[in-house]
């Protein structure tokens, strides 16, 4: 039997994020598989789309023909309701969702109603869905009533790659994300500034684009706190394998996760890690690896670095765990094997 599959996605496929990483991979991996894989574009700007890419988009996805076989990322496929509603009983529709879109966090009351609503409607819709942690699995059985049965969880890969010394004097604390309000880069700066006394530098990488407006309220948190020689802010970065090697802690403040990709490589790269329990990351991050405290807490972030910093004993034995952690973790053939046996039972 043929397999052949549409890859549906929104905005730009080689945007540095762990979805759109995960997607790339998704892609690749198919191939590999033995799947024709047709990738599929559906413009910018989602969830919030304009109307005429809203329109574009539709038009797109209605230009399948019957029969087809099509996974669409849930950044998009959350708010195409209406067209899941039209299409539902013509097409194969499988629905890729790293997180619901109404998790997102510092979304007005209204918008994450009608989100809720939207990808409601839309996932009723599917014949399968597939979810990148158990947390997403649960959260789609039990908020949006998608049956166990139509749920499959395909945990990301992460890539071999350079172990960290985990050395370093002073301390170099690197996170690695997209500035935007949902990663928590302000918690992290203000922690920071509670423990300026210790010996630390950091590096903050991440993409200022998807929100320019946290990309700059952070740029001048720093200088208003007087951290700008201590904390560098070098946009996105190109090779964060490479930069994590350099690290000795990685911390990152997300209000939310539904996998946290990033925290899994820093895993791989055994640094010790600093981060809120949130969304998925407690499934990710073991205790024995990293210290896990309340969202927007930042003295209990701050007493979570000051010990991995003083404390050289408990950094050793953390950065023993997320060595070992590191080595349990899924290869990217494994999720692709996941994804491509649950689409071939679609067919």
């Amino acid at each position: 039997m043929s397999k052949s599959i549409t890859f549906a996605y929104p905005g730009d496929l080689n945007l540095n994020t762990g979805g759109y990483g995960y997607d790339r991979r998704v892609i690749a991996g198919l191939g590999e598989a033995g799947w024709t894989v047709s990738s599929l574009g559906l413009g910018s700007g989602f969830p919030r789309p304009s109307d005429n890419v809203r329109r574009e988009a539709e038009r797109r996805l209605s230009a399948l023909p019957d029969g087809a076989l099509v996974l669409i990322d849930g950044l998009a496929f959350g708010v195409l309701d209406d067209w899941a509603a039209r299409e539902g009983e013509r097409l194969h529709i499988v629905a890729l969702v790293h997180h619901p879109l109404a998790f997102e966090t510092d979304l007005p009351l209204t918008e994450q109603d009608r989100l809720l609503k939207c990808e409601s409607r839309a996932l009723s819709f599917v014949r399968h869905v597939v979810v990148t942690s158990p947390m997403t699995a649960r959260d789609l059985k039990a908020t949006f009533g998608v049956p166990r049965g139509r749920l499959t969880v395909a945990l990301p890969g992460t890539d071999p790659a350079p172990l960290s010394p985990c050395n370093g004097n002073p301390a170099h604390i690197v996170c690695v994300a997209s500035l935007i309000p949902r990663k928590g880069h302000d918690i992290l700066v203000a922690a920071l500034a509670r423990i300026r006394d210790l010996p630390w530098h950091a590096t903050l990488a991440g993409s200022p684009d998807l929100s320019p407006q946290t990309a700059t309220e952070l740029r001048h948190q720093i200088e208003r706190l007087g951290l700008t020689d201590r904390i560098a802010l070098t946009g996105e970065c190109r090779d964060a394998r490479a930069l994590m090697a350099t690290a000795d802690i990685f911390a990152l403040a997300s209000r939310f996760e539904g996998y946290g990709m990033v925290f899994a490589e820093a895993l791989s790269q055994g640094l010790p890690i600093v981060a809120c329990r949130a969304g998925a990351i407690p499934d990710v991050v073991p205790e024995s690896a990293g210290l896990l405290v309340p969202v927007d807490d930042i003295d209990a972030f701050a007493g979570a670095l000051k010990a991995l910093i003083v404390d050289k004993p408990l950094h050793a034995r953390m950065t023993a765990a997320a060595r070992q952690a590191g080595t349990d973790l899924p290869d990217w053939t494994r999720t692709t094997e996941i994804i491509s046996n649950t689409l071939a039972a679609l067919q």
